[in-house]
């Protein structure tokens, strides 16, 4: 999900924190726009939080989680994913098949070496259509397939949400685990309304 840190949400740590709790979700990984928090400024006793960013690349945008380093944007899809794994990262395609963005060229994609891809986005719509999608093309490429909020507003954190068993709550063995497959996607999509009225608070 999102924060303050991006230019297109308002969300504040400690405020997604509180509400993850409330609805029972363990953990949550921060994914801004092409902008790395510090993981020492995100730690927290009580909930698991991974750190990442949406780094935009040419042609796609790439979900980078675990890493320490910005990775840069607009470079191609291989190069920014071989700077995830450097940093002993995890690359997730983003959102493959959301609307108004460039065609995803599945020869670029299938020489990327990804770890995952994003099924479910509860942000993007038509949603059902885009899980379709994604499921298929994780399942062509024999990848895993991860679902997240991508929050920009409070009511929509936890509405997609990737269910993962893992004996550890460290992000390294978390994302292991959704690697070899241990895990699965839940949830549903935000409505048009709530996507129109959370653009009219920022």
């Amino acid at each position: 999900m999102h924060t303050s840190n991006s230019y297109d949400c308002h969300l504040r740590i400690n405020d997604i924190i509180k509400f993850c709790k409330s609805i029972g979700i363990d953990g949550f990984a921060v994914t801004d726009h092409d902008k790395l928090i510090p993981p020492y400024q995100m730690q927290n006793e009580d909930i698991i939080i991974i750190p990442g960013m949406e780094v935009t690349a040419k042609s796609a945008h790439i979900l980078a989680f675990n890493v320490y380093e910005n990775v840069p944007p607009n470079l191609s899809i291989k190069e920014t994913v071989e700077l995830i794994h450097l940093q002993g990262g995890f690359a997730a395609l983003a959102h493959p098949y959301s609307m108004f963005r460039p065609s995803l060229r599945e020869s670029e994609f299938s020489k990327a070496g990804f770890d995952a891809v994003e099924v479910a986005n509860a942000s993007h719509l038509p949603y059902r259509w885009n899980v379709k999608k994604g499921v298929s093309l994780a399942d062509r490429f024999k990848l895993p397939g991860i679902g997240g909020s991508d929050a920009h507003f409070l009511e929509a954190v936890g509405r997609t949400f990737t269910i993962v068993e893992t004996d550890s709550i460290a992000p390294e063995d978390i994302l292991k685990a959704i690697k070899k497959g241990n895990s699965v996607v839940q949830g549903r999509g935000v409505t048009i309304l709530e996507k129109i009225f959370s653009k009219l608070q920022i």
